[in-house]
């Protein structure tokens, strides 16, 4: 047997005999047990419409990556005893969001995501990575401008914050957990929150998916307009539980404009401490809906004192806008420039008085 296997081989190395192998398995038929659905029918027109949406504003969206070293012995300590690795100075990175807002290269995130310092690198949507520096931050509203050097950008524009209506669609867009171009929807559960994070409070809130990572990030109406910039979540975990707030882009407009023109933000100061109209001064007001804020004291030598408001005045309104809250006040106030003449309206001892003043320069914090 072995001896006919050795000559059968010689004879097919030799030419003289061929052997045809078919490698292909044999073919057998089998019928799909399942429905396949149609693939040219089209989406209905409101889910298309955010298909349509998340590509227009992808490419303008960025990745905000920061590297600094740390030179704190007690940090170096913390970060090998709970993490490992090697002793001596480390680089941290600190990963958020932002998107670009004008073709020349400004960018826009919050300032938590840059506040570490050191080199700052933005990636854009096509995977090309730029240097950046800081134009300017606003630690109290937690915006900071940034600026790379390179060409064809894409934009996002900026819409109308206070348009937004409880219960209206929108999309926020970012690098959660560092996962690149996310997208996730919702709609906006509330306006104006106050969360206790600074004297600017008057967040948009919004049941869209916001994690770490998502910072800086744009929340964008049905339009495609940037209605805010995404900032902190409410969580106990870590995670998004359907409770985020975004910065609106409204009281954002006033401040990047002062950080790409002076690097920093000078704010309107009044010189006045307000808080909620109780019933019992609104009927002295006679203000039966309870509009505005009541003065509780005015500070020695400010603008208001100077201008003869007196503790116990109600203010119902700034430049004929009216005042139902102190955060109303604060925003008309910080976000006009020192300086600046504004016609005060007033309800004292029931009589309404309108007062001209002369807005100081709000003084920095200690």
């Amino acid at each position: 047997m072995v001896a006919v296997g050795l000559v059968v081989g010689l004879l097919v190395l030799g030419g003289i005999v061929s052997i045809k192998i078919d490698v292909h398995p044999p073919r057998w038929a089998a019928a799909e047990f399942w429905t396949n659905a149609q693939k040219d029918g089209p989406l209905q027109p409101a889910f298309q419409l955010w298909v349509d949406l998340a590509k227009a504003a992808r490419p303008a969206v960025v990745n905000v990556s920061t590297q600094a070293h740390m030179t704190d012995p007690r940090a170096e300590f913390f970060r090998r005893f709970f993490e490992g690795g090697p002793q001596g100075s480390n680089p941290r990175s600190s990963l958020g969001s932002g998107f670009i807002i004008s073709s020349d290269g400004y960018v826009v995130t919050n300032n938590h995501v840059v506040a570490s310092g050191g080199d700052i690198v933005v990636r854009l949507s096509r995977g090309t990575e730029h240097a950046a520096r800081v134009v300017g931050t606003d630690p109290a509203t937690d915006l900071a401008l940034l600026k790379i050097e390179t060409a064809t950008l894409a934009v996002l524009p900026l819409g109308d914050s206070d348009r937004l209506q409880v219960g209206e669609p929108v999309m926020a867009i970012g690098n959660p957990f560092g996962l690149d171009q996310t997208v996730t929807t919702g709609i906006v559960s509330a306006k104006e929150r106050f969360i206790g994070s600074g004297p600017y409070d008057e967040f948009v809130q919004t049941d869209a998916s916001i994690n770490p990572g998502n910072s800086g990030g744009p929340l964008l109406d049905s339009r495609g307009a940037v209605v805010g910039i995404n900032s902190a979540i409410f969580s106990q975990s870590g995670g998004s539980i359907g409770i985020g707030f975004a910065i609106p882009i409204n009281l954002a407009k006033t401040v990047l404009l002062q950080l790409r023109d002076r690097g920093a933000v000078v704010r309107g100061y009044l010189g006045v401490a307000v808080r909620p109209l109780p019933p019992e001064a609104a009927e002295t007001a006679g203000l039966k809906d309870q509009k505005g804020v009541l003065i509780e004291n005015v500070v020695e030598g400010s603008p208001a004192e100077k201008a003869g408001i007196q503790k116990g005045d109600v203010i119902v309104a700034v430049n004929d806008t009216a005042v139902g809250a102190p955060q109303e006040l604060t925003r008309r106030i910080v976000g006009t420039a020192p300086g600046t003449r504004v016609q005060i309206s007033l309800i004292r001892k029931g009589k309404p008085l309108q007062v001209p003043v002369e807005l100081g320069r709000l003084p920095e914090r200690r």
